[in-house]
């Protein structure tokens, strides 16, 4: 066993159907998990489990795909049974899953916008959490973590309100992290900063946006989903079994020279 081998564990990643989660799914099956790769679409699901099967054949990682939405309570209800039946428990989890349906001035944003960032990005989290806490108590170990943003630790004139619930999910990680550490269960954050996932193309496809974003950057580039992913072993596996309520900031020194 190295410090970085997850051989045995299971990890339920959502979101995880395309970038950082897909990057995180590969990655934790790689390092020997059990993975459940999860996003709302079923076909997608299938397709990246089996291309997670045929890249890890012959070692002891494996994936299976169980669909959910997470805006929907029962959906994740179903992901942590479908799991359970799989598998058996839940080692790891991961949230990833988000949603940014608004792009602009805090005044422009209607009710219906904010209060779908704030179900998806916060709410969520918080039910499935607390859906895999408890078997996490009774087996005295477990990780959760929770994929916010660099937009919740600084301040942004056009992702105000997502910033808002990637401030919250740094919150959240640290409220898990101080009430159930007395029973093995490590919850941190990882906040990236732009990488190029198809969810921040919006961003990064945006020539006057990216030559800023790297401007500002002493890397002077953007990331990339398994520069994420590599967190996620970190904080998943014995090198990280003495993190538990923090918020990994990975964006390539940017928010560090602002």
């Amino acid at each position: 066993m190295t410090l970085f081998d997850l051989s045995g564990k299971v990890a339920v990643i959502t979101g995880s159907t395309k970038g950082i989660g897909k990057a995180i799914a590969e990655q934790m099956a790689l390092h020997g998990a059990r993975v459940v790769v999860s996003s709302r679409k079923a076909d997608a699901c299938a397709q990246v489990s089996a291309d997670i099967n045929a890249l890890v054949e012959g070692q002891s990682g494996e994936a299976i795909g169980i669909p959910a939405n997470i805006s929907r309570k029962a959906d994740l209800e179903d992901l942590v049974a479908q799991t359970e039946k799989a598998y058996g428990r839940i080692d790891i989890l991961v949230c990833n899953a988000a949603a940014n349906p608004y792009y602009g001035s805090m005044l422009g944003i209607n009710d219906e916008q904010f209060d779908k960032i704030m179900d998806n990005n916060i709410k969520s989290n918080h039910w499935l959490s607390s859906m895999v806490i408890p078997q996490m108590q009774a087996r005295k170990d477990g990780v959760i973590i929770i994929i916010s943003s660099i937009g919740g630790v600084v301040g942004h004139t056009t992702l105000g309100s997502y910033g808002l619930s990637k401030a919250a999910d740094m919150a959240l990680a640290r409220n898990i992290g101080a009430e159930f550490g007395g029973d093995n269960i490590r919850a941190n954050a990882i906040a990236p900063g732009l990488i190029k996932t198809d969810f921040a193309k919006a961003l990064w496809d945006n020539p006057e946006y990216l030559k800023k974003a790297t401007a500002s950057c002493p890397l002077a580039r953007i990331g990339e989903p398994n520069e994420i992913a590599g967190a996620t072993i970190f904080l998943a596996s014995a090198a990280g079994a003495f993190m538990n309520g923090q918020t990994l900031i990975i964006d390539g020194g940017r928010t560090m020279s602002n």
